[in-house]
């Protein structure tokens, strides 16, 4: 799974994220690219709640 999929899963719209603040999006992908998703969700929980309230993803 690649971090863009990942966002999606959580709702998360990775384009806007990737266009608004470019430096998180990266950091994050590179921690994301270093670990099991369960393990990456498990331990930015309280980021990523934020960041799909922020940037939600628009589903039509």
């Amino acid at each position: 799974m690649v971090f863009e999929q990942y966002l999606e899963q959580k709702n998360i719209d990775s384009e806007k994220f990737l266009w608004e603040n470019p430096e998180l999006f990266q950091e994050l992908k590179v921690i994301f690219n270093q670990m099991n998703p369960e393990s990456f969700t498990a331990q930015k929980k309280f980021l990523i709640n934020p960041l799909r309230r922020k940037y939600q993803l628009k589903i039509f």
